[in-house]
């Protein structure tokens, strides 16, 4: 008798020791909540929690830089819609001066830990036409952008890391130039990509012998209406890949597509596709040679299951 009572203190204790933190922290400018700032809340949480955590952001203008480390994983920041909740900074390359590298140091936000989920929040970076300026940069694996606004110029949006996977849904993404970037593996789905100025959407730099790169999949393609002279993608690194799938683009759209960033040798190592789109700027009779439009069959290869492999894309749902 007296060792099962042990053994029932001892099981006890453990849930009493896992479950000393909070799973739900709440930030308000106004003081009313356990944060004035999203930066705080992020500090405040347990690092490699048992169980997820989820910081609720009420509406407001935050203005202010957020890192989310590596050790706090299993994170959700909730907003109260990306039209109330806003985090915003103004960083750029030329401010930051840290040498030819100061363009990843720029973020108004940036996402190391894996398993980390935005939902309903505005990202901005505001520093305006200035040269590079990332809004939002993630690096984490399994990460999970939902209904975001991620809104600069140059760079707003930096997908990151060899072997990250992420999943970006409902968002509205705009930018200038190269203004979804990176070399992570990336699926962009019901996304509204909006074109500033004629320049270039992507800038993929895809690894050498990654199966996918950048996937946008029935996004819609618009812009500002100055716009009408802009391509789809250039390759940052060699091996970039790229492709739109079942996509609406609109007429701003260069007919030829895609550019090679001055180099010819890159035509012969990208993946850039295009698979059963529609809308004006979809017209593929002068896209550039190098180009692939395949067949609508194909489309298939490239769900959500396909490219993202073994993360399941509920596996990790935010309260």
């Amino acid at each position: 008798m007296r060792v099962a009572q042990i053994v029932i203190l001892a099981l006890l204790l453990s849930l009493s020791l896992t479950a000393q933190y909070k799973t739900s922290i709440h930030v308000n400018l106004d003081g009313s909540g356990d944060h004035v700032t999203i930066q705080g809340a992020v500090d405040a949480t347990k690092s490699f929690p048992d169980q997820p955590i989820t910081i609720y952001v009420a509406a407001g203008v935050y203005v202010e830089k957020v890192t989310i480390p590596a050790w706090n994983n299993r994170l959700t920041i909730r907003g109260a819609g990306a039209d109330k909740t806003i985090i915003r900074w103004n960083d750029h390359f030329k401010q930051i001066d840290r040498g030819r590298n100061s363009t990843f140091h720029t973020a108004t936000v940036s996402v190391e830990a894996d398993q980390v989920t935005l939902t309903d929040i505005t990202i901005e970076n505001m520093a305006g036409p200035v040269g590079q300026a990332i809004a939002l940069a993630v690096v984490g694996d399994r990460a999970r952008i939902n209904r975001c606004r991620i809104r600069g110029h140059q760079d707003s949006l930096y997908v990151a890391g060899s072997y990250s996977r992420q999943y970006y849904s409902e968002c509205y993404i705009e930018g200038t130039t190269d203004f979804i970037f990176g070399e992570a593996t990336a699926f962009f789905e019901r996304c509204v990509i909006h074109s500033l100025s004629n320049s270039y959407i992507t800038a993929a730099s895809t690894p050498s012998g990654r199966e996918y790169g950048l996937v946008f999949y029935q996004c819609q393609l618009t812009a500002d209406a100055s716009v009408d002279q802009a391509y789809l993608g250039r390759p940052w690194r060699s091996y970039a890949k790229t492709a739109y799938v079942q996509c609406d683009m609109g007429d701003h759209i260069a007919a030829d597509g895609w550019d090679n960033w001055s180099n010819p040798n890159n035509e012969k190592t990208v993946m850039y596709l295009e698979i059963d789109n529609h809308g004006p700027g979809s017209a593929t009779d002068k896209r550039v040679s190098w180009s692939r439009v395949l067949a609508k069959r194909k489309h298939k290869k490239y769900s959500k299951e396909k490219v993202l492999g073994s993360f399941r894309i509920n596996e990790f749902k935010p309260e």
